[in-house]
């Protein structure tokens, strides 16, 4: 997300921000929130809001402290106006349902970092947003070798030929390091996966050759050990290929954080924006 998007999503959640009579709670209505993530229809946005008020609940928050539902008047034209419902949003909140947006839109992305920090200092979010990417690459590669180990365990691989497997095509995308190697290099714990502390471009890189090696096992029906180590190696060395028509040599990127220290934080960051935020009371007003 260049900087100009990131200015101007930020300028469009500021402009919606409000705050309580006495100035003590920030919140937003539900419907401003609506139009600024993209949503078209109130009964669709509702169905997001109640995922979220659920995943409240299920955090052990009091829910109606950060949703609470209002009655407010409209104008229709003509001076005339109507009352329609609408929901008060704590920061949390918004934060919550960002969660249970659909992470691709731009809007959605941007949402669950700005709600999450609780200062809107462009540095702050930019930092954050780089984080929540690296989180979100991170989780595909795990979901992509749970698939492939799903993949090959049907096909007479066993645990071990799994590690065999992804640390040969570690080596070829690795430019010839084998995952031991490369944990060596980066002077991180043996027994840790390689990629959490690999930098999101790395670790992007290492999801494709993976996605790659599981639509071909599925397409041509690979079988044992051999076939898919072959299918494997070639799609990292590929992917290492177009890495070093850019310029970049995986095996020669330093280290990013431990990826769990960086989950401790988020979740840390969670805790307090529940404390720091809440609208007393609740029910209709």
């Amino acid at each position: 997300m260049d900087q100009n998007t990131i200015m101007k999503l930020m300028d469009t959640f500021n402009a919606i921000s409000r705050r309580t009579q006495d100035e003590s709670v920030e919140f937003w209505y539900a419907r401003d929130l609506q139009t600024s993530l993209g949503y078209t229809e109130w009964r669709n946005f509702l169905k997001v809001v109640e995922k979220a008020r659920e995943a409240a609940n299920n955090a052990g928050v009091t829910a109606q402290n950060h949703f609470v539902e209002v009655n407010k008047m409209v104008a229709i034209g003509s001076s005339a106006e109507r009352e329609i419902e609408d929901i008060m949003l704590t920061r949390y909140a918004c934060y919550l349902i960002a969660q249970n947006g659909d992470p691709r839109k731009e809007a959605i992305a941007f949402a669950q970092t700005y709600f999450a920090v609780q200062t809107r200092k462009q540095e702050l979010i930019e930092e954050r947003l780089r984080l929540h990417e690296r989180l979100q690459a991170r989780q595909k590669l795990t979901e992509s070798e749970t698939e492939l180990s799903r993949n090959i365990y049907e096909r007479g691989v066993d645990d071990q030929g799994f590690g065999r497997i992804r640390s040969k095509g570690d080596a070829a995308l690795f430019g010839g390091h084998t995952t031991a190697q490369m944990k060596e290099k980066l002077g991180m714990p043996t027994a840790r996966p390689l990629a959490d502390f690999l930098p999101t471009v790395t670790i992007a890189a290492k999801n494709l050759a993976t996605e790659i090696t599981n639509y071909n096992v599925r397409q041509k029906d690979l079988q044992g050990e051999s076939a898919i180590t072959s299918e494997h190696v070639q799609n990292n060395t590929s992917v290492r290929t177009m890495l070093g028509e850019r310029g970049i040599k995986p095996e020669e990127l330093p280290p990013e954080e431990d990826i769990k220290k960086l989950e401790r934080r988020v979740k840390s960051a969670e805790k307090k924006l529940i404390k720091e935020s809440g609208l007393s009371g609740g029910g209709k007003k």
